[in-house]
C-alpha cells in the first residue's frame, strides 16, 4: 500500500502486484570534497537537518498537496519525531495518521479504512523517533541553491523502495521545511507544500 492517495478517485493509488510503492530518484552523493576537519561536505547540513527533524513541533499547519494525475488537495499538517497526521478538506474529508512503523488512511467520503506498515513505504523513512539520517537511512543527494537547503532521502540497504526530498527555507540560522517531494519507480512525483512552518 502506498501513502499516495488519489483525492479525485476517492481511494488509494496502488502501484505494482505488492501494492508498495517502489520509490527512486538520482542517488548522487554529495559533493565528495571536504570541508573543515577533514569532514564530508554537506555534513553540517544532514546534521542540520537532523537536528530540525528531532526538535520541529508542527501543528495544524496548512497545506496543499499535488498527486501524480495532477489532483490537488490540502488541510492541515501535525508532524513531531515519530508521528505524522494529515487532516484532509480537499478535495474532500480524508484522514492519514502515521506513528511509528504504521499508518492509518481513513475516507469519509467511501467510509474506508486502510492501515499500512511503513517498513517498506518511503513516508517510513520520516518516521523514526528519534528520527537518525545515518545507519538504515542514508542521505542521497544535497543541494544548496540560495536561500534553499533540499536534501533526498533513501533507504540505506534498499534504494528503490523509496525517495523522499525535504526542501527547506535556510536563512543560514534557521531551517523551515516548506515541500515534501516523493518520486515513484515512473517518475511521478507527489508534492506537499506547507503554507507556513
Amino acid at each position: 500500500m502506498t501513502i499516495l492517495f488519489d483525492g479525485s478517485a476517492s481511494r488509494p493509488m496502488r502501484y505494482g502486484v505488492s501494492r508498495r510503492i517502489a520509490l527512486f530518484g538520482p542517488l548522487a552523493l554529495a559533493a565528495c570534497a571536504t570541508g573543515r576537519e577533514g569532514a564530508p561536505a554537506g555534513q553540517d547540513d544532514v546534521h542540520r537537518v537532523e537536528a530540525y527533524l528531532r526538535a520541529v513541533k508542527l501543528q495544524n499547519v496548512p497545506f496543499s498537496q499535488t498527486w501524480p494525475n495532477g489532483t490537488t488537495g490540502g488541510g492541515v499538517l501535525t508532524y513531531h519525531a515519530g508521528y505524522l497526521h494529515l487532516i484532509y478538506t480537499a478535495p474532500h474529508p480524508m484522514d492519514l495518521e502515521a506513528s511509528g512503523s504504521h499508518a492509518v488512511f481513513k475516507d469519509s467520503q467511501t467510509g474506508s479504512e486502510t492501515r499500512m506498515g511503513l517498513a517498506h513505504n518511503p513516508l517510513g523513512l520520516l518516521m523514526g523517533n528519534p528520527l537518525s539520517l545515518t545507519g538504515a537511512v542514508t542521505v542521497t543527494d544535497i543541494q544548496k541553491p540560495a536561500g534553499i537547503l533540499q536534501v533526498s532521502l533513501a533507504r540505506t540497504e534498499n534504494p528503490s523502495q523509496g525517495l523522499v526530498t525535504l526542501i527547506f527555507r535556510d536563512d543560514g540560522a534557521r531551517l523551515a521545511l516548506y515541500e515534501i517531494r516523493l518520486v515513484d519507480e515512473r517518475r511521478r512525483t507527489l508534492f506537499i507544500r506547507l503554507e507556513e512552518a
